[in-house]
């Protein structure tokens, strides 16, 4: 698996249930009680429906091996991943958009939502905000300094609720599609599952082995149709699958 998210632990007293004498209760508050209310209320207050995609990580990877050759630093998939997302958003503004009291905002900026998984469970997606004005190699350190303080408990209710889109990777994980929750207002949330190798047509006729990484975007059919929701799944897709080998030598270089 190629992205460099971590692999996320089981929660606490999963892997020790033999151990378990008499049962557990765990009372759902604090943070985890304001998760769980977010997410019911998100299920009740949008009509959410999941487009499944999957696209080819060959030219990613051949852009961090052609970084490699030239001495330029090599960002990781999931960097590459998410510049190309913000991208892609500049192109559908409806996905990078609100919805409060019957009215939908689409938003000049993207303040891009990274779901950071926190111990106990716990998890939260702060914005990184602009993210269209960060250049790939800059987007490492922004990302980090984001995981960072959402680890040490610093982060501001701005950086909690600002986000107008979500991207919630589940690194190297043996799940290649799943159905995220949108984090309402937002009304689209983008998941990035684990890679297969799986057996597609080439150019001869034949067959060739390709690595393919799930792709599974969440969205709020009241404020966006089926169509652009496939649409944006193609778009990305796409550039994932034409990249240049050095088509972000200028933001990595700066």
């Amino acid at each position: 698996m190629p992205l460099d998210t971590p692999t996320i632990a089981a929660p606490e007293g999963a892997a020790g249930l033999g151990a378990l004498q008499e049962p557990r209760e765990i009372p759902l508050r604090g943070m985890r009680g304001m998760i769980a209310t977010r997410m019911r209320e998100s299920l009740q207050s949008s009509a959410q429906l999941t487009h499944h995609a999957g696209a080819e990580l060959g030219a990613v990877q051949a852009l961090r091996a052609h970084c490699r050759t030239t001495e330029v630093p090599a960002p990781s998939v999931q960097d590459v991943l998410l510049r190309l997302v913000v991208q892609t958003l500049g192109e559908f503004p409806a996905l990078n958009a609100t919805l409060e009291d019957n009215r939908i905002t689409q938003h000049p900026g993207v303040h891009l939502g990274l779901a950071v998984p926190l111990p106990d469970d716990l998890l939260v997606a702060p914005a990184l905000f602009d993210a269209q004005a960060i250049a790939l190699g800059e987007l490492p350190g922004a990302r980090r300094e984001l995981v960072d303080k959402a680890g040490a408990g610093k982060l501001g209710v701005r950086e909690l609720t600002g986000a107008t889109f979500t991207v919630s990777n589940l690194g190297r994980s043996r799940v290649h599609h799943f159905t995220p929750i949108l984090n309402v207002p937002q009304v689209a949330i983008l998941g990035i599952g684990g890679t297969q190798w799986r057996a597609v047509p080439d150019d001869d006729g034949g067959v060739r082995f390709a690595e393919v990484i799930g792709l599974s975007l969440t969205f709020d059919h009241r404020a966006v149709n089926g169509a652009p929701a496939a649409a944006f799944l193609d778009r990305l897709g796409e550039r994932i699958e034409t990249l240049a080998p050095d088509a972000f030598d200028h933001e990595l270089t700066q």
